[in-house]
């Protein structure tokens, strides 16, 4: 009986435990939307966005920004899940001549809620970087 209720409190402490592979499950597909930056001096720039997560955790993004305007620039590569945390690691070669947190890279909070997807970030004391999406 003693094993028995061991077992049972282990599988309890195993089914509560943060599952990131889960989470990482539920992002795979299609979101469009909206990036939008709001620098510091309160500039506000939006575009229309897509992000395609697939297997195994990669990501491509791009946007209405790619006509030499960089908003977004878009971004493309690996991510991971962490807590409330999406870290991205973008894999492509930049020039210098825009903003690079238009790059979809680095650490965002993210929230789900049934099909929306938020990613956001404060970045560099620049400017606040969002990306409101729908999976497809």
């Amino acid at each position: 009986m003693k094993k028995l209720m061991i077992g049972a409190v282990i599988l309890i402490g195993m089914g509560s435990c943060d599952n990131d592979d889960g989470l990482t499950q539920n992002l795979n597909g299609n979101y469009s939307g909206t990036f939008t930056v709001e620098y510091a001096d309160g500039t506000i720039h939006t575009n229309s966005v897509t992000v395609l997560f697939s297997e195994p955790n990669t990501y491509s993004s791009s946007g209405d920004g790619n006509a030499n305007d960089f908003y977004p620039a878009g971004g493309n590569g690996t991510y991971q899940m962490e807590n409330s945390k999406i870290i991205f690691s973008d894999t492509n070669i930049w020039l210098a001549h825009f903003d690079w947190n238009l790059i979809l890279n680095g650490e965002y909070d993210y929230s789900i809620n049934d099909d929306r997807l938020t990613i956001s970030a404060s970045k560099n004391d620049i400017g606040l970087y969002t990306y409101e999406l729908r999976k497809e």
